[in-house]
C-alpha cells in the first residue's frame, strides 16, 4: 500500500475543484482498506472515502486527514433461470457495469446508463434515473464497519433506501465502507419505459425497443443535457444535478401550484408521484423560474447551458465560488416558492469553514 502526502484532489473530481489530501491512498483490496484504516487510527486522522469523484464538492482547503480511494475491482455474473445475480467490486465503473449487463441482455440497470462514478457509490445515494433506482435491484451490500473491522452483507431492507438516500449517507454515515454490491437483474428481461421523456423518444418506433436501444437513447438524452461526461465540454464540468427534486405533501403541492398559476400562468408546474403519498416537484423548473436560467453566469461558475440543475465550473472556479452560487440559488428559490432545495453532492471539508449552512 502506497500512502502519499499532500495530493491535490481536484483532478479526482468531475467538478475539478478542491484542495489537497493530507494523506492519500488507493486501496485495491480489502486488506489494503484495513491497512489504510489502521494508519488513520494510529495518527488519529479523519477518513474520507472517495469513489469516482462525480458527486461531491471538496473544499479549497482540502481534507486534513486520509482520503481513501476505493479501487476494488471485479464483476461476476451468475444466471439462474430468469434471474442474473451480479457481484461487482466497489471500484468498478458504474456505466461500465450497466454496459456489461445490457450486453448480457440483463434488465434492471439500463435506464441508469451514462451516470458517472463507481459501483460503490450507487447504494450510498440510491442512484436513480429515468424510472429506475438501484434499490430496485440491489440484494445486498458488502460493507466494512470502520469501528470494528467486521465485513457484513447489508440487506436491501437494512439499507433503508429512500429518494437519493440510504443508511450509508444518513443515520449511519461514516460507519461503513462499501466494498462491493450484489444486484439481481432479469435475464432476457424487457427494458423499463416508465419515464415520459423516454416513452416520447420511442413513440414513433415500429417495435418495442431493446435494452441496448434504451441504453443508447438514455446516453443520447443525457448528452443533450450535458449529463454525459465528454472531454472538452465546459457544461460537463459539474457534479450533475446539484439539487434534489423536492418531495412535498399533497397540500403543499397544491399551494405551490396555486402560486405558480399566479407567477407564471403560461407555464405548467411539473409534478410526479413520490413515495408514501408525497408529490415530487421539479427542482430544475423552480430554479429556472427563480431567475437562474440555463447559461446563467456568476464569474467563473454558472448554470449549464443545457440543464438548469447543473452548476458548472466555467474555468478557474474555486469551491467557494460553487458554494456561493449554491447558496444564492437556494435562498432565491425559497424566497420565490417557499421551498428549500437540498444539495445532492456531498460537501467535503467544509465542516470547519461554516460554508453552505
Amino acid at each position: 500500500m502506497n500512502i502519499q502526502e499532500n495530493i491535490p484532489l481536484a483532478p479526482f473530481t468531475t467538478f475539478g475543484v478542491g484542495g489537497p489530501a493530507r494523506y492519500f491512498v488507493e486501496a485495491r483490496s480489502e486488506s489494503e482498506v484495513r491497512e489504510a484504516l489502521d494508519f488513520a487510527a494510529a495518527k488519529h486522522l479523519p477518513v474520507f472515502v472517495l469513489g469516482g469523484g462525480s458527486n461531491l464538492v471538496i473544499a479549497d482547503e482540502g481534507w486534513p486527514g486520509l482520503v481513501l480511494k476505493i479501487a476494488l475491482m471485479g464483476v461476476e455474473f451468475s444466471v439462474q433461470g430468469g434471474e442474473a445475480i451480479v457481484h461487482a467490486g466497489a471500484g468498478e465503473s458504474w456505466d461500465g457495469l450497466v454496459a456489461h449487463s445490457v450486453e448480457r441482455n440483463c434488465a434492471g440497470l439500463e435506464c441508469m446508463s451514462g451516470i458517472p462514478g463507481t459501483v460503490g457509490g450507487t447504494p450510498v445515494q440510491n442512484v436513480g434515473a429515468y424510472g429506475q433506482e438501484v434499490s430496485q435491484t440491489i440484494t445486498s451490500v458488502c460493507a466494512l464497519e470502520i469501528g470494528t473491522g467486521k465485513v457484513i452483507q447489508v440487506s436491501n431492507e437494512r439499507c433503508k433506501f429512500a429518494y437519493r438516500t440510504s443508511v450509508f449517507n444518513t443515520s449511519e454515515s461514516g460507519r461503513w465502507i462499501v466494498l462491493g454490491v450484489e444486484y439481481r437483474l432479469k435475464s432476457n428481461g424487457e427494458p423499463t419505459l416508465e419515464y415520459a421523456e423516454l416513452r416520447k423518444f420511442f413513440a414513433a418506433a415500429a417495435s418495442e425497443p431493446t435494452l441496448q436501444q434504451v441504453r443508447d437513447a438514455i446516453r443520447q438524452i443525457r448528452q443533450s443535457k450535458a449529463m454525459l461526461l465528454l472531454p472538452g465540454d465546459e457544461d460537463c464540468r459539474s457534479a450533475g444535478s446539484f439539487f434534489k427534486n423536492p418531495l412535498v405533501s399533497a397540500s403543499e403541492a397544491k399551494r405551490i401550484e396555486a402560486l405558480a398559476q399566479l407567477r407564471v400562468p403560461t407555464k405548467v408546474l411539473p409534478r410526479y408521484p413520490g413515495r408514501d403519498s408525497t408529490v415530487k416537484l421539479s427542482a430544475a423548473w423552480r430554479v429556472e423560474q427563480a431567475g437562474f436560467s440555463k447559461g446563467y453566469s456568476r464569474g467563473p461558475v454558472g448554470i449549464s447551458r443545457k440543464h438548469a440543475l447543473a452548476i458548472v465550473n466555467r474555468g478557474g472556479a474555486t469551491a467557494r465560488d460553487i458554494i456561493a452560487l449554491k447558496n444564492e440559488i437556494e435562498q432565491k428559490v425559497f424566497e420565490v416558492w417557499g421551498v428549500r432545495l437540498e444539495p445532492e453532492p456531498a460537501l467535503v471539508g467544509f465542516e470547519q469553514l461554516a460554508i453552505g449552512k
